[in-house]
């Protein structure tokens, strides 16, 4: 049964059989809102205690599953849910458990503000407004600007959805018709969804983990810490479970401690590694064969010397875009004759022809031409029938918890043909011109070539048989009989920040296509396919509907455009450091204005360029729980919900499968409102309708501007319920697994066989195109849109370059520069820049800390706990030395996004720890735009009282006063929760 047909009785006996078959008991799940245990309630003192299961939002990207326990209409406790939430075990981190404290927190914003004095001052003067004032404000700016300016003056910043804040990404910039989103997602996860689109399909690259591979690979990440949903304890239980457990990091982790194989990798080499496993696969024939001829685009042939040609539009349905004409030399019918299809790509099929009239098979004794049609789905020849053979899932290490799912049958080629992947054809074209062809497999295997494991390891440090021995046991199939690979990768953000961002993903994403690893199970499958979406599959009204004013010249007026031509195709965000200089410069043309919704400058680009780029704004405005620096520029402050005091539907963002709901346990305090409340008003306010047409969305006449709650039955609408309904059951039945509400579409493995894609590429449903989300519906090792975008050709392949400012692109450079910086490293109190205000997570780790190996420590004349400077030519800032044998000689581990809200200025002294103000905003992704943030050299020395302001080692405020870096500092207690009502009306 699919979400498309499921209706609300058929919902809600799924709910009633499921939860039955796991076993689950009133008592122990539940009810809405149901009593606690008696210990709960004892701890929590007299009065009724009331549970309510939710879904964490502490971190801001983990779907943990939770009880929040309520009494007296406070909230007292967070607990895993152990009962239900498969996909987290139970698993509830110091974040979590940490989010009374935010809640009820002393400091929070609890009521509009206005700044009232300059920018650039330490007080920025806030007070208090009504909500009346500030929309108007925000209405009457933005309308005074779009009639000056046009829409791309202004632009839009948007972080992590740990309470909503994803309207950066399409209802601000609609509203106003600009281009211009700066996001998180530029830098985190972004890349390789760029990549995956290109390559396969949409965030191809989520491993369903939960599927237990068989060969666990972790590769630049560190999921027990922090990171998505199947994290933390899941991922323990994981890596303890498989045959065998790889760990790709450069420094040791609490959890690869237990790898069985450890490659310690030079910070910014993943790419040359990456390229390395696939030469060896390559060279051992460990591809499976069949995979690569039928869904790639490896058979398909370069026609070295063609100009390239097509014409077919490299389509980016999720961004509104038509993209440019295909321009590529991958050979076509239309360029062999004239009126032929630009969508029949050709190949060499080994097998010697015999119709000596084919138009097209220039026919010899070792073959002949035959085709591929991207239109159909086809090859020359093949009966148009839909695929639907499957066997069920016989994965040894899935847990008796959740449901197998189906895999679909290899199909094989009919006609049977055998494409060749080697080897050098004369092709004569429509002009009478004969070329020399080779197939994409030998380009790919010459570019994989130039990493063999010598080479390798001089370039990583990692020794050549210990990367033989990494990719052997990943690659060798331990149970060749299930048809599929050992498992996918787990690859994390470390790849995506140093300047190979979208080439590292494009290795990876090819390296799971080849070994059979892609849409199997523990394989790399993409998304969860169990969205919430309305009757029609069109998106749900949390996305607004109002069409852009002038799409057709948004891919001209991206902000960073000129230097980064694909920016045009992803249509998905502005690069973040060509805002911040038509901030500052005004070029190509002046940035004037924005809104920023839980996020910060400190996340990617320099960050001292950016606080000045933003104190140089006309009009700011931030939605945040919190004074942080980025607030410190803004002229309006709006207050938002906390997840405690969210109702919002929950699906896996990665390959989990999980769907449930954050639940609201406590009401919302003062005048806090909801992200998507705050951005509907808006546009009732600048009298712009949410949605064009009613008959589009649904609306009833007149509704125009929709409700929260109008916007939360519409999402869950195709489930045939209302929000109420739906939270409801929840609460009775607890998570489900979206293999089983969905089997046709989230339940079946090797959905390229069967046919998993609409033509928006995000919604699954029966009798769809076979293949991929790309042009040539192949899992692309020659990028066509690389190819149509870069037509000088240097990225049609995947590559590798060192990153600019180390010891491999500049020998000289640890002249003056001697340690390898990395950074970005969860730490398991923190979610990058977030809860440094929470008592019980900064008593834990009060200080920024920087980790260098005992003997660098000791060269360098610093001991554990002292404070050093550590510099770049952009600047310096300080941390504390972390003695740490887990990290290499000559290499340091640096956190980033510090910032200290205990001191009273604007910029809550972002400058003295944060790592970004360090890092280079010349060097970038060339494809994407991801900034440069790890992977440099700089130079490392003792804070002393000679060299530091105020005499004080320790980083002080503008006035002096230092900062919290120890547990016993009395400022802590000013932020224990507060319940005093009066507290927030002094505000």
């Amino acid at each position: 049964m699919s979400l498309k047909t499921m209706t609300r009785r058929s919902f809600v006996q799924l709910a009633a059989v499921t939860g039955a078959a796991m076993g689950l008991s009133g008592a122990v799940a539940g009810t809405a809102l149901a009593e606690g245990d008696g210990a709960a309630a004892a701890a929590a003192g007299a009065g009724e205690v009331k549970r309510v299961r939710s879904c964490c939002r502490a971190c801001g990207k983990n779907e943990c599953g939770v009880y929040v326990y309520v009494q007296n209409g406070r909230a007292v406790k967070v607990e895993g849910d152990m009962d239900t939430a498969f996909h987290s075990m139970g698993n509830s981190c110091s974040k979590s458990q940490a989010s009374m404290q935010a809640a009820y927190h002393p400091d929070r914003l609890y009521y509009p503000m206005k700044r009232t004095n300059p920018k650039g001052s330490a007080d920025p003067g806030w007070t208090r407004i009504t909500w009346d004032e500030a929309y108007a404000a925000i209405a009457a700016k933005f309308q005074e600007l779009i009639d000056q300016y046009g829409g791309e003056c202004m632009f839009f910043m948007g972080g992590t959805s740990r309470i909503w804040t994803q309207h950066a990404y399409a209802a601000w910039v609609q509203l106003v018709s600009s281009p211009n989103a700066v996001t998180a997602w530029q830098i985190c996860k972004g890349p390789r969804h760029f990549a995956t689109m290109m390559v396969s399909e949409y965030e191809g690259s989520w491993m369903a983990t939960t599927d237990r591979p068989r060969v666990f690979v972790q590769w630049g990440t560190a999921t027990e810490i922090s990171n998505y949903d199947e994290s933390c304890r899941t991922t323990v239980d994981i890596a303890n479970t498989a045959d065998a457990y790889i760990s790709v990091d450069p420094r040791r982790t609490n959890l690869n401690h237990e790898a069985d194989i450890h490659l310690y990798l030079k910070p910014g080499t993943d790419g040359a590694l990456g390229l390395c496993w696939t030469n060896y696969i390559i060279e051992n024939q460990l591809y499976d064969d069949l995979y690569v001829k039928r869904w790639t685009d490896a058979p398909f042939l370069v026609v070295e010397g063609m100009a390239p040609s097509g014409g077919a539009p490299m389509v980016q349905k999720i961004a509104w875009n038509v993209g440019k004409p295909m321009a590529t030399r991958l050979l076509k019918e239309c360029d062999l004759k004239e009126g032929g299809s630009p969508m029949r790509f050709m190949v060499w099929d080994e097998l010697a022809g015999t119709d000596d009239a084919h138009p097209l098979h220039n026919n010899d004794a070792s073959g002949h031409l035959t085709y591929y049609d991207a239109e159909t789905t086809l090859w020359e020849g093949e009966p148009d029938v839909q695929w639907t053979e499957t066997y069920p899932n016989p994965q040894p290490n899935l847990p008796e918890l959740t449901v197998p799912g189906v895999i679909a049958k290899p199909s094989p080629f009919n006609p049977d043909i055998d494409p060749a992947l080697y080897g050098e054809f004369d092709v004569t074209l429509a002009d009478g011109q004969t070329y020399m062809a080779k197939p994409v497999w030998e380009h790919y295997a010459a570019r994989a070539a130039e990493f063999p494991l010598d080479v390798t390891e001089q370039i990583t440090g990692i020794p050549a048989a210990t990367i033989e021995e990494s990719v052997k046991t990943w690659a060798t199939r331990i149970d060749p009989s299930t048809g599929y690979g050992n498992g996918g990768l787990q690859y994390g953000l470390a790849p995506e920040h140093a300047c190979n961002g979208i080439q590292n993903n494009r290795i990876f994403d090819n390296l799971a296509g080849i070994t059979g690893n892609w849409d199997t199970p523990a394989g790399n499958r993409g998304p969860t396919k169990g969205r919430f979406t309305r009757p029609d599959d069109s998106q749900p009204l949390l996305a607004a509907k109002h069409a852009p004013a002038h799409p057709e010249v948004w891919p001209d007026k991206i902000l960073g455009v000129e230097r980064i031509p694909t920016l045009g195709w992803w249509m998905n965000w502005a690069d973040a450091n060509a805002v911040c200089d038509a901030m500052v410069k005004g070029e190509p043309y002046r940035v004037r204005a924005g809104i920023c919704e839980a996020s910060g400058f400190m996340n990617q680009a320099n960050s001292t360029k950016y606080w000045q780029g933003l104190n140089s704004l006309d009009f700011f405005v931030v939605q945040d729980m919190w004074k942080t620096p980025t607030a410190g520029a803004a002229d309006l402050l709006l207050p938002v919900y906390h997840w405690l005091e969210v109702d919002f539907p929950r699906v896996s963002q990665g390959s989990t499968g999980a769907m449930g709901a954050t639940c609201r346990a406590i009401e919302p305090p003062a005048e806090c409102r909801f992200d998507p409340q705050i951005v509907t008003d808006v546009y009732q306010a600048m009298g712009v309708t949410w949605a064009d047409a009613p008959e589009f969305s649904g609306f009833a006449e007149g509704e125009y501007w929709p409700t929260v709650e109008r916007q939360m039955d519409d999402v869950v609408a195709g489930f045939g319920m209302t929000w109420a309904e739906y939270r409801e059951a929840f609460q009775s039945h607890g998570w489900w697994d979206c293999r089983e509400i969905n089997p046709d579409g989230w339940g079946t493995y090797r959905r390229f066989e069967t046919g998993f894609l609409t033509e928006d590429g995000l919604t699954p449903a029966g009798n769809m195109k076979r293949g991929f989300g790309t042009v040539t519906r192949k899992q692309e090792l020659w990028s066509t849109v690389m190819e149509t975008y870069e037509p000088d050709g240097r990225f049609n392949l995947p590559s590798w370059e060192p990153a600019p400012e180390t010891e491999l692109a500049n020998p000289s450079i640890t002249e003056e520069w001697p340690f390898l910086m990395t950074t970005g490293r969860r730490i398991p109190v923190y979610f990058h820049s977030e809860h440094r205000q929470l008592p019980w997570c900064r008593e834990l780790w009060p200080a920024p800390r920087c980790e260098i190996n005992p003997v660098d420590a000791e060269k360098l004349g610093v001991q554990q706990g002292d404070w050093v400077w550590i510099e770049s030519p952009r600047g310096k800032v300080r941390q504390t030395v972390d003695l740490y044998y887990g990290i290499e000689p000559g290499v340091i581990n640096c956190e980033h996004q510090w910032w200290f809200p205990e001191l009273e200025q604007a910029d809550k002294g972002y400058g003295l720890s944060t790592i970004n103000c360090l890092v280079s905003e010349e060097d970038q992704d060339p494809v994407c735009g991801a900034s440069y943030l790890r992977a440099y050299n700089v130079k490392v020395y003792k804070a002393t009282s000679e060299n530091s302001p105020f005499g004080n080692p320790v980083p002080c405020g503008d006035d002096g006063t230092p900062i919290i870096c120890d547990a016993s500092d009395p400022r802590l207690k000013k932020w224990l929760p507060t319940y005093d009502e009066a507290l927030r009306n002094a505000q």
